[in-house]
């Protein structure tokens, strides 16, 4: 399915940019609400909100071909500016910083959910584009790695959906599941943060988890969390790579060699790892990659269609069998790193 399969909008010959302006100005509001929504309740990414902001609207009413250029817009350079910004929240130092024990446990542990899901979803009746993303967004980073996948994978907007509703349904299961089994489980606040960091899907969510139990969990789930997000870019690369030799999944089309915003990612962690990026820059980051993202994730939304979404009994089931691989793989871990 391609987003808004609607006619081509004229632009006035030589202004194109008032071509993309009404769409860009629903985006603008959906976004300005997600915002709202996100700081309202804490855990829920603004980016999640607007994801089910665009299927809703696009479900529920007959969107102008006026707004196509727009959403198209958004949905693919936005995306693409969301995703490189997201490397400057990554400074390797910090990251290396955790020690090869947590490193190897958050390699492990994203790896083998990664694989096992791509594995299992076709098995249960999952497309495989679907699989990869959801695969991608319960092993990395949520929303924010199922739209870098979408780049590479030829999936359409209700695989992304699909995924995107998968990660918020068990994301947000955790802030609640998480902390009642830590305790069971007589964990140090120390190996919750590693737990939250290396299995909780969505930044938000890991951070809320953390915040909850207290500022020294929060600081190292966030960081452990981080080393997965530094993982999405040769994820994406490689899956790409794979992808060009045997054709994106069910469709035959040959990806990028390394696509440009996976380049992008790349530069954006060494430029701030290397210490050179200005502190004020550095707390408007998050912020800036959870707009973008929000505008994208928007625009996508609106392509989505519900009734094939609600079907999606196969994907939810696949969700939950992929978070409880990388929630036992990463307990034991924890467990062994003591």
């Amino acid at each position: 399915m391609t987003l808004f399969p609607l006619r081509t909008v004229s632009l006035p010959s030589g202004v194109p940019a008032l071509g993309l302006l009404p769409g860009l100005t629903l985006t603008a509001l959906a976004v300005a609400v997600s915002q709202w929504v996100g700081r309202a309740l804490p855990g829920v990414s603004a980016a999640v909100v607007a994801v089910v902001l665009g299927v809703a609207l696009g479900s529920l009413t007959r969107l102008p071909a006026v707004l196509g250029a727009g959403l198209r817009f958004a949905s693919r350079r936005l995306l693409r500016l969301a995703i490189v910004v997201l490397g400057l929240q990554v400074a390797l130092p910090e990251v290396l910083a955790l020690g090869w024990r947590p490193l190897a446990l958050v390699a492990v542990s994203t790896g083998c959910a990664f694989v096992l899901t791509r594995w299992i979803g076709p098995r249960i009746g999952v497309s495989p584009r679907r699989s990869l993303l959801i695969a991608t967004g319960v092993s990395v980073c949520g929303a924010a790695a199922i739209a870098a996948m979408h780049e590479v994978a030829d999936s359409d907007d209700d695989d992304v959906a699909g995924a995107v509703g998968v990660v918020v349904l068990y994301g947000s299961a955790a802030l609640v599941v998480l902390p009642v089994l830590a305790r069971l489980a007589g964990l140090s606040p120390y190996q919750l943060g590693l737990w939250a960091g290396a299995s909780v899907h969505e930044v938000a969510q890991v951070a809320a988890v953390g915040a909850a139990a207290g500022a020294g969990v929060l600081a190292c789930a966030v960081v452990v969390k981080l080393a997965r997000v530094a993982l999405l870019a040769p994820m994406v690369a490689l899956t790409s790579l794979t992808l060009r030799r045997n054709g994106a999944p069910g469709t035959g089309r040959r990806p990028p060699l390394v696509p440009l915003f996976v380049l992008g990612f790349l530069a954006a962690v060494a430029v701030r790892s290397l210490g050179v990026v200005p502190a004020g820059v550095v707390e408007v980051v998050p912020q800036v990659t959870s707009l973008s993202l929000a505008a994208a994730l928007f625009a996508l939304g609106t392509g989505v269609d519900l009734r094939a979404l609600a079907r999606g009994g196969r994907s939810l089931a696949l969700g939950g069998l992929a978070t409880a691989v990388i929630g036992a793989i990463s307990l034991i871990g924890v467990l062994a790193i003591g």
